[in-house]
């Protein structure tokens, strides 16, 4: 698979895998931590999810000028590494983090040491392929790239949950998703009489040991107090990770180009040549900030898996077996990355011997509407499922009224392969269209182009919260649906600005 790939791919995506590791760690945990902690809405939570998360990639933006200016890819890379393992070292304190903007404070941390990571990090490797020895080989080499770095994203939901779960059993509790929210029903005093004797104990008994708790408040305390600490402990796992990934960049960053020796003069050009090279790079810039317009939808759509889609795990999902906790959800995308990148390749490969093979924009448009399918079975999926506020008024859905996880796993499976045709792709095309001198600001331009897609996703938590579910995800369906048909509009375009 490496073979007549640049030799520093390998140590790339190895110092990259503790920041995805990270990442998945949040995309599992965040959404419930936040809920159960503090005791807010999903909408609420949402809001806090969606400011971090657009944080970290519209961050990108101000990391890659970093960059661009001083011409030091590698030391603002390792910068973001050291400021972003501090953010998760904060997180993982009980006592420091008491309330939602001291958390919030601690998120924007970890967020303003991705910016200086991610983007810049993303430009090396394009340099690696800027040459005419790999050129040929540069969307193949963003699909390994993105491959791999999935690797140790894989394992941070089963981890981080390890983590938590097992430090909850060492306070004498089971894991229940459902109790974190009936505790805190319970101690407001919002729990009708028949859910607290009702539902309520019942989780009660089964999460102590089959022993009763005499004291429902002091059960909830306590259940909500272990709950709580176990995520913080969880976070601990992103900390290691993050070292791991500082250690590998340091020993290996040698091997990793230094784009700031690849600057070039004008001065032996004429002006003609300028005035052409000018209008190049504008048209190149037009093109880059049209894609960034489409993909906003996309980010927008996607990044649910770690708020609606997680919500919908934890309130309309059966779980059991390999399925036993919410968080384990989220161990389904980076797999798939990882499994189905290889028959990606070989089917484009295949393609590109016949002389078939679609453009990179193509691609981007096949992905959108591979997006849209999958929310279109996660609709159908849905319908005649309750409205939230229903089923939070009888103490959560029955389990018998619950929809089997594979409902959950399918739309995963099609989202990532919508992701294969999008993610990897568009940061190949950046790399290929964005001017020489401008490689770190134009792949900040891609994750601020994804930082406003994630700004929105509160919307998603709104929607879900306060209309039907089915209907809920056929607005992404038609958001999809749209992009692709924008996309498709403008691809002889960016086919000739990529020449």
């Amino acid at each position: 698979m490496f073979k007549n790939h640049p030799k520093g791919l390998v140590s790339a995506a190895l110092a990259n895998m503790g920041e995805r590791f990270g990442f998945y760690t949040m995309m599992a945990i965040l959404t419930l931590f936040l809920m159960s902690k503090f005791n807010i809405s999903g909408t609420e939570a949402g809001g806090l999810y969606s400011i971090f998360y657009g944080a970290i990639y519209i961050l990108a933006l101000v990391g890659g000028t970093i960059a661009d200016k001083l011409q030091n890819y590698k030391g603002t890379i390792i910068a973001g590494l050291v400021i972003m393992t501090a953010g998760y070292l904060f997180l993982a304190m009980p006592a420091l983090i008491t309330t939602k903007y001291v958390a919030l404070a601690a998120l924007l941390v970890i967020a303003f040491g991705n910016g200086l990571f991610k983007g810049n990090l993303q430009a090396l490797v394009g340099q690696m392929y800027d040459n005419d020895e790999y050129r040929s080989k540069r969307d193949a080499g963003f699909q390994i790239f993105y491959m791999f770095i999935n690797i140790g994203a894989m394992f941070a939901p089963f981890l981080a949950t390890w983590v938590r779960n097992t430090f909850v059993g060492m306070q004498g509790f089971a894991y229940n998703s459902d109790l974190p929210g009936l505790c805190h029903q319970y101690l407001d005093g919002k729990m009708t009489e028949e859910v607290a004797s009702g539902r309520f104990s019942e989780l009660a008994l089964k999460v102590s040991n089959d022993v009763a708790p005499t004291d429902l408040s002091a059960f909830a305390v306590g259940y909500l107090d272990a709950f709580n600490t176990g995520f913080h402990y969880a976070f601990l796992t992103a900390v290691v990770a993050m070292l791991i990934s500082l250690l590998i960049f340091i020993v290996t960053k040698r091997i990793l180009p230094n784009p700031k020796s690849k600057t070039t003069t004008v001065s032996n050009f004429s002006k003609e040549e300028i005035k052409q090279d000018a209008q190049e790079i504008k048209q190149r810039i037009y093109a880059l900030l049209a894609v960034f317009g489409v993909v906003i939808f996309f980010w927008f759509s996607f990044h649910q898996n770690g708020l609606t889609l997680t919500m919908f795990a934890k309130d309309y999902t059966h779980l059991g077996g390999i399925f036993n906790s919410v968080e384990i959800f989220q161990s389904i995308n980076p797999f798939l990355v990882v499994f189905l990148t290889p028959l990606v390749i070989a089917i484009f490969g295949a393609m590109a011997k016949r002389g078939k093979e679609p453009s990179t924009p193509k691609k981007i448009a096949i992905g959108m509407g591979i997006a849209a399918a999958a929310f279109a079975l996660m609709a159908v999926g849905s319908v005649g499922l309750p409205m939230l506020k229903d089923t939070v008024a009888q103490g959560g859905l029955p389990e018998a009224e619950r929809v089997t996880p594979w409902l959950l796993f399918a739309v995963y499976f099609i989202l990532t392969i919508a992701e294969l045709f999008i993610s990897p792709l568009g940061l190949s095309f950046v790399s290929k269209v964005a001017p020489a001198n401008m490689q770190g600001l134009m792949q900040g331009g891609w994750l601020t182009a994804t930082a406003v897609g994630n700004f929105s996703l509160v919307l998603g938590a709104m929607m879900y919260e306060n209309i039907s579910i089915s209907i809920t995800w056929s607005v992404f369906v038609a958001v999809c649906v749209m992009s692709m048909l924008v996309m498709l509009a403008m691809v002889k375009w960016l086919e000739r600005v990529a020449k």
